[in-house]
């Protein structure tokens, strides 16, 4: 059994226990925002096209940010950078709380702050995954990045539901307020971590920097085909642009929402902390490459399945299809939970140090990028084919198209975890 959960072996480490712990604290008070943001925004205009605004002013310094604060991370010592972003966090999420208990109603005010939250956020993650093979051992990683993953998805699950109740009761002023009090405690786990300054950090951290991480890549394979995979996967196969759809026409929920599409959105983060909880094995895979393949696959075909699930609705007993869609869907989150683990495990651990940083950027930019480009795919062909047809198209050319992504770079289903020091 204790080799089915969860291996907690990283939280034997000081460093990242106290990280990971304070996590679980400020991810809920994160998606607080995340919820308050868009509904506030909306409440103040009525508007979905100004809801809509926060995906272009919350991609574009992700983009920008991600890229430029790797390179930063590449160059500073990475606990100062960690103090710096952090502190910045919690200006912009006292500054949400400000512009709503004063009652501010200026959309371009929240937009603009909602811009600069996800700048810091842009430099602070690359950073905080950079300093990891500097606390932990390269076999720990896995496991690591299992346990983050899942307060993350934990947090996407609880945080909207939550925000969602408590917006009506409280407003949005005291979900802000929660943000940024629980954000201390990052804080305070961050300024107790050691000096991590970069080994060989060489030049500073403007545009040539972002490109040598970028020509770092070329001469990886391995590396290169991580990032690779995740866009085969994330574009062709993330069809949650046609949730509200499906949850309308095919499930018959309320066009406004309901349960099929609370359920629908809901599906592959909770598969993804199933993953998590479920996660024992990973720490024990040593062909990493493989079990990302092993785990895109599987993410298409449940994707696949679907898919058909949907097309199926209209002759058969919707509940029923609605229930073995969100069993794909879960399916679907645990398997991305996986490849996502030994994915991050492979670019902390083959990496050099000096382009970590950058790498993380990039990690962090395919992350966000990734899923926004499927919805205007989805979207798109949907409207000519249909939205079954589409997420069920799309999962088939995530198997066919992975597999000629894997055979076209054997080194990366090759790659093997490279044994711990002795005596570690």
């Amino acid at each position: 059994m204790r080799g089915l959960f969860a291996d907690t072996t990283p939280l034997r480490n000081a460093h990242f226990r106290r990280l990971w712990t304070a996590n679980m604290v400020t991810v809920v008070g994160a998606q607080l925002t995340v919820v308050a943001v868009p509904a506030q925004i909306y409440a103040e205009t009525g508007s979905s096209a100004y809801v809509g605004l926060t995906g272009l002013f919350g991609l574009v310094p992700l983009v920008v940010f991600g890229l430029w604060g790797g390179a930063l991370a590449d160059v500073m010592d990475r606990r100062t950078l960690l103090i710096i972003t952090t502190v910045g966090l919690i200006g912009t999420s006292a500054g949400f709380w400000v512009q709503a208990a004063l009652g501010a109603g200026n959309v371009w005010l929240l937009l603009g702050l909602f811009a600069v939250q996800q700048a810091f956020f842009a430099v602070n993650q690359p950073t905080r995954s950079a300093i990891l093979p500097k606390l932990l051992n390269d076999s720990e990683l896995p496991a690591a990045n299992s346990l983050n993953m899942t307060v993350l998805q934990a947090g996407a699950i609880a945080g909207p539901l939550v925000g969602g109740a408590l917006i009506p009761v409280v407003g949005f002023s005291w979900l802000y307020l929660v943000d940024t009090i629980t954000l201390f405690a990052t804080l305070g786990a961050v300024v107790r971590l050691p000096k991590l300054p970069v080994e060989g950090a060489s030049g500073t951290p403007g545009l040539r920097a972002v490109i040598d991480g970028l020509s770092y890549l070329r001469g990886h394979p391995v590396l290169m085909m991580s990032f690779v995979v995740d866009l085969i996967a994330m574009v062709f196969g993330m069809p949650r642009a046609l949730f509200p759809e499906i949850a309308h026409l095919d499930f018959g929920g309320p066009s406004e929402g309901g349960l099929a599409f609370a359920l629908l959105f809901a599906a592959i983060p909770l598969g993804a902390v199933l993953g998590g909880v479920f996660s024992g094995w990973v720490s024990r895979v040593e062909r990493q490459g493989l079990a990302v393949i092993y785990s895109i696959v599987v993410w298409g075909l449940a994707i696949v399945g679907f898919g058909l699930a949907v097309s199926f609705a209209d002759t058969t007993a919707r509940t029923a299809m609605l229930a073995l869609a969100v069993l794909m869907l879960v399916i679907a989150g645990a398997a991305d939970m996986a490849s996502a683990a030994f994915r991050m495990s492979m670019l902390q651990a083959s990496a050099s140090d000096a382009v970590r940083g950058r790498l993380q950027g990039v990690f962090i930019v395919v992350v966000a990028g990734g899923p926004r480009i499927a919805d205007v795919a989805h979207g798109g062909a949907a409207a000519v084919v249909g939205t079954a047809a589409a997420a069920a198209g799309g999962g088939v050319l995530v198997v066919v198209l992975v597999i000629v992504a894997a055979f076209a770079v054997p080194g990366f289903i090759r790659y093997r975890l490279r044994p711990a020091p002795a005596g570690d």
